[in-house]
């Protein structure tokens, strides 16, 4: 915990201590976030964070809760606490639209295993979240009937970044403290930095997938975004274990959070490839810098290292990534092509034209940089880079209409993000400072397979450094 001056997000400990006080009650809470969701609805405009909501589920959750409080016999330290999951996981009784108009037509009846966990836990589903169509883009732009385009709560007239585009925007707006997203090529991370919050990419299985839609079996992870790194690290211990329906994640280690409250960093050793680190705009840069500067301070020693055939790992990914979809959506796309986005046709139109020769490259490609990163990872603990190279990106008139097609976008706000997915490393993101235009800047940590704890531990310190945290122009205080 640390004491702030000004503004700070409401996170889960704020939840408990008014619970656990008496001044208010999970149904109280629920009550609260019901009206807001109607304000968001109604709101010009509209935020588009959650997309299907049930007043009558969120009561029932939270009078079960209301009642545990009250018994003393409350489930873990996530009962009460309000969560949303992206519209990728089924979550009973929502529709699995995953972001398009032809998915889901009916509602669910079975939940994705992390939606099984948190109710197992407790928690408040408050709804499911928007996403960019299919998972298929970075910006978040969606502007099919049932979704539209989710609001940046910072700037309503920048996007939130996908895919987890409304997962970032519910948590920045103060609708709910957690949500779930998923990432294939920094769909957690690159909304979480947009919306400046924290955004934490598991380790490839470490959280299961199951229930979710399985558009991309070899680079998806399974995270949460958060207002804080300790709230993230909550919610990563409640959901990072073996499900025996999700195979990839059965061989892990025990999920830890060994020595994440260390005083110091001393004893850390943090790489940075500064050719690549310094890849981006000049305001991201300077602040990375600074940020890099603070974890000195605190005990780390910096180490240079290159990330070789970054170049070469980068055009293998995208190639895996959607020859993976391309082949998961091939009947979606002979069948639905015209109810699908602009966008989306195009990226899938691509991706069709990849052979089985370039997947089998990009897959060699994978075995080479994971070897690489194993040399990396027996001399430092961890690498550094910027989150995202850019801040979050103007939303245009014609966005709202026909959607935004910008590869070149796509490919410069995956630049430090594909690595994590492609070799399956876990990755956090923290918001360490804003741009001149008010908007949030990120950096990024990453560690080894399965070694989410020291990520934890750095990011705690990274917390430390931004000396304000800005309110959003869009935010909800649901437990004034």
């Amino acid at each position: 915990d640390s004491a702030r001056n000004g503004f700070s997000f409401k996170g889960i400990k704020d939840y408990l201590e008014c619970y656990r006080s008496g001044k208010l009650t999970p149904s109280q809470v629920a009550k609260n976030i019901i009206a807001m969701l109607e304000d968001c609805d109604k709101s010009t405009p509209p935020l588009r964070a959650i997309v299907q909501w049930d007043q009558e589920q969120i009561m029932l959750m939270a009078e079960a809760s209301t009642t545990r409080y009250r018994n003393k016999c409350t489930l873990s330290c996530l009962d009460g606490i309000p969560v949303c999951l992206k519209e990728e996981f089924k979550v009973v009784p929502y529709h699995h639209r995953v972001g398009t108009v032809y998915l889901g037509t009916q509602p669910e009846t079975e939940d994705a295993t992390v939606a099984k966990k948190l109710r197992e836990a407790g928690a408040i589903i408050i709804g499911v979240s928007n996403m960019h169509e299919l998972g298929t883009g970075t910006t978040g732009c969606n502007p099919n009937r049932y979704h539209k385009i989710p609001r940046n709560p910072y700037n309503p007239n920048h996007f939130t970044g996908g895919s987890s585009s409304g997962s970032a925007a519910a948590v920045a707006a103060g609708l709910c403290p957690v949500a779930i997203g998923t990432d294939g090529g920094g769909s957690v991370r690159i909304p979480a930095s947009f919306c400046g919050v924290v955004g934490l990419k598991g380790t490839f299985g470490r959280i299961s997938c199951h229930g979710c839609l399985p558009l991309s079996y070899s680079t998806v992870s399974v995270g949460p975004i958060c207002t804080s790194v300790a709230d993230a690290a909550i919610v990563y211990s409640v959901l990072a274990e073996p499900d025996l329906l999700y195979p990839y994640g059965l061989k892990q280690p025990k999920a830890t959070l060994s020595d994440m409250c260390a005083p110091d960093l001393k004893g850390l050793k943090l790489g940075v490839d500064w050719t690549f680190f310094k890849a981006c705009d000049a305001e991201v840069l300077s602040t990375c810098e600074k940020v890099v500067k603070h974890l000195q301070s605190l005990g780390a020693s910096v180490v240079e290292v290159s990330l070789p055939e970054m170049e070469e790992a980068r055009v293998a990914h995208v190639i895996c990534i959607l020859s993976e979809m391309r082949d998961f959506l091939q009947p979606d796309f002979n069948k639905h092509f015209h109810e699908m986005n602009l966008e989306t046709r195009a990226s899938l139109a691509l991706g069709s034209q990849f052979t089985a020769l370039d997947y089998i490259k990009a897959n060699r490609q994978r075995t080479r940089s994971m070897r690489f990163l194993q040399e990396i990872f027996s001399t430092v603990n961890c690498i550094l880079t910027p989150a995202v190279p850019c801040t979050a990106p103007r939303i245009y008139e014609s966005d709202l209409l026909t959607g935004s097609s910008d590869m070149s976008f796509t490919v410069r706000s995956m630049r430090f993000m594909q690595l994590g997915n492609f070799t399956g490393i876990p990755g956090l993101v923290v918001p360490i400072g804003y741009s001149t235009a008010g908007l949030p800047i990120s950096l990024q940590v990453m560690a080894k397979w399965w070694d989410e704890a020291v990520l934890l531990r750095i990011g705690l310190k990274l917390e430390q450094f931004r000396d304000q945290t800005k309110k959003p122009s869009i935010y909800y205080d649901i437990l004034a």
